[in-house]
């Protein structure tokens, strides 16, 4: 691997089946890193159990005759120091954190929802966004680096230009820019293994080398260039300023530089 400093890299994996795809790339990922002199450290939420829903139990110090009001009692127990124990705990692995993976395999086009489950309960109100923490730029997360390492059944091209699924990119938009840059985070582009469901010994072998080399370029790959929202770009609506995109530009990627 490329020779960096040392960091510390937060790895959240989502896949039921601990001889999947999906475990054995978060572990290829954990013992690269490790070898590289990095610190990592994992959450599995399937072998964790994680609770995938938030509800009032997510704030212990909340009164049961009172109305739940998720944003403002999220906000409310995070700056009290009141929230439940499994969430403040993968709090704490975020602030540790210099790079986030997340490892999932894409089904109906989103993340499973267990992963779903943790980013409605760790990504709260007053500590991943608030009204002192911009958003789309230098976010609460800010510094942090973020990938995504997704397993797809489908093959590449259906994800391509004018392929029927869409692309990539835009499929992935929710948590590249509607998470990971929302709070400050600098996503990478995604490492995607397609055709996962058929994939032959020689395809893994190549698939692990093929992400050796992602991970060995973690801290030195260029981010995707969001704009930001204070940068100019964008009015006091929010919108894009008519003429501020590339010609021919459409879509999504008028949000890219």
């Amino acid at each position: 691997m490329t020779e960096v400093l040392p960091q510390k890299i937060l790895i959240v994996t989502a896949h039921p089946e601990p001889r999947s795809l999906n475990s054995s790339l978060s572990a290829f990922a954990a013992e690269e890193l490790r070898a590289a002199g990095h610190e990592v450290q994992m959450s599995d939420l399937y072998a964790m159990k994680w609770k995938a829903a938030v509800d009032a139990d997510d704030f212990p110090e909340l009164a049961p005759d009172r109305r739940l009001n998720v944003l403002f009692d999220s906000g409310e127990a995070t700056l009290a120091g009141t929230l439940s124990a499994d969430v403040a705990a993968e709090q704490e692995k975020l602030r540790w954190a210099d790079a986030v993976i997340l490892q999932f395999p894409l089904w109906w086009f989103s993340v499973p929802a267990i992963l779903k489950g943790w980013i409605d309960r760790v990504f709260t109100f007053q500590f991943a966004h608030g009204p002192d923490l911009p958003p789309y730029s230098e976010g609460a997360l800010a510094g942090r680096r973020a990938l995504i390492s997704v397993t797809i059944g489908a093959r590449e091209s259906a994800f391509a230009e004018r392929g029927i699924h869409g692309r990539l990119a835009d499929v992935l938009h929710p948590i590249q820019h509607g998470l990971f840059w929302f709070t400050g985070m600098a996503p990478l582009e995604p490492f995607a293994v397609h055709d996962s469901v058929v994939l032959s010994d020689d395809r893994f072998a190549e698939v692990q080398e093929e992400y050796r080399q992602r991970l060995d370029r973690l801290f030195t790959d260029q981010p995707i260039p969001f704009r930001t929202l204070d940068g100019g770009d964008y009015g006091e609506d929010m919108r894009l300023l008519p003429g501020v995109e590339a010609p021919g530009t459409s879509g999504l990627d008028i949000h890219v530089r």
